[in-house]
């Protein structure tokens, strides 16, 4: 699974756990809709770490949280 896959997976994992949609995180974390739209749908291959640490402040985690799975914790570095 790619980096962009797992952060989608991720997203969606946390809003379950919360029970927020994709408009209540948009509002909570002042992300625009169509950007989490964007990351979900992989059309955003690179999403920015300021728009990450948005999301992540909506959940009320830190980056640290976020990225702390075994999902990514196993990624293999992805060759550019």
């Amino acid at each position: 699974m790619k980096v962009c896959e797992s952060i989608a997976k991720r997203i969606l994992q946390l809003c379950g756990e919360r029970g927020i949609t994709l408009n209540g995180l948009s509002y909570i974390a002042g992300v625009p809709q169509s950007t989490i739209q964007s990351i979900l749908s992989g059309k955003s291959k690179n999403p920015r770490l300021s728009t990450l640490k948005k999301l992540c402040d909506g959940f009320e985690i830190t980056l640290a949280e976020f990225f702390d799975t075994k999902e990514f914790n196993e990624l293999e570095q992805e060759l550019i």
